[in-house]
């Protein structure tokens, strides 16, 4: 016998055993519906739109108010459009600033006068 023959067998080594383990099974899983993102708050949009048209000042008020509302909208429902609202907010300041120098501080001056 030969040493360099592949099929022998060699009587002192103990037989090796190679279990057959399957592959794994492929499950296939219905694809489930991914969450849609919550959107833009309209009431951010609201209040930038208020926030430029001022209407008579009266939409530099809603402005304020529904830019407010809208923070803590997206706050807790994690939409978008924070910069929106905060663009509302300060358009609506702006507003009220204006009412206040243009409108409400020559009547206290004609008041007082």
């Amino acid at each position: 016998m030969s040493t360099n023959d592949p099929y022998q067998t060699n009587e002192h080594a103990p037989e090796q055993r190679v279990e057959y383990v399957p592959p794994p099974r492929l499950e296939f899983y219905p694809q489930l519906p991914q969450p849609q993102p919550a959107g833009t708050n309209g009431l951010a949009v609201a209040a930038l739109v208020l926030g430029i048209v001022w209407a008579f000042w009266i939409g530099s008020a809603l402005a304020i108010v529904f830019g407010h509302v809208a923070l803590g909208q997206i706050k807790t429902k994690g939409q978008e459009g924070k910069g929106l609202a905060v663009a509302g907010l300060v358009l609506g300041y702006v507003g009220a600033g204006t009412f206040a120098l243009f409108v409400v501080l020559p009547l206290l001056a004609a008041a007082g006068a």
